[in-house]
């Protein structure tokens, strides 16, 4: 990876991570109290992920969101370190990033409206646009979909994760308060 390349990119991600997910944490959880039952309705077949999102408060999904935030770290980390397989791993994560700011298009689309979420993934989309552009460059087509591919299951394995420990952390600061 270029040194211009680790400048605007993999330096700059966690950063846009930040300014994305506090737009999903400072409004999450009122929106989805505010829309619950309209969107059941609409989208039966979502209630029971509804129902979790309903359920995560803003210290849970903050939590969910640090555990997140220290994933792309630590990837960070190791492309500055220049280890093993560094860009690859890095590039799964960016692209399943940017994967996650084109499903906030999709749920505002579906939504009809503002969706948590929607307004830093427009200001994202030419830095995201960016960099899969950057990604396919350098990468054969098989290589570009391994990544996503990769990255797309890592992603929501890691979801999974990060909204337990949300879940679970805010339960016990919610018990010895």
């Amino acid at each position: 990876m270029s040194a211009l390349s680790v400048l605007y990119l993999v330096l700059s991600l966690p950063v846009v991570f930040i300014l994305h997910d506090a737009e999903e944490v400072v409004v999450q959880h009122r929106w989805m109290l505010a829309h619950k039952e309209s969107l059941a309705s609409r989208f039966p077949k979502f209630r029971p992920m509804i129902e979790h999102l309903s359920k995560l408060g803003t210290t849970a999904f903050a939590i969910a969101a640090t555990e997140e935030l220290v994933v792309l770290v630590v990837a960070t980390c190791y492309v500055l370190v220049d280890g093993i397989f560094a860009t690859q791993i890095w590039s799964a994560l960016f692209l399943a990033f940017s994967l996650h700011l084109l499903v906030h298009f999709g749920q505002a689309i579906l939504f009809w409206g503002y969706v948590p979420g929607i307004v830093t993934s427009l200001l994202l989309l030419p830095y995201s646009a960016y960099g899969v552009w950057s990604i396919w460059l350098t990468t054969s087509a098989m290589e570009f979909l391994l990544l996503a591919l990769c990255g797309i299951v890592f992603m929501v394995s890691n979801l999974k994760l990060a909204h337990w420990l949300g879940i679970k952390n805010s339960e016990k600061r919610h018990d010895a308060e």
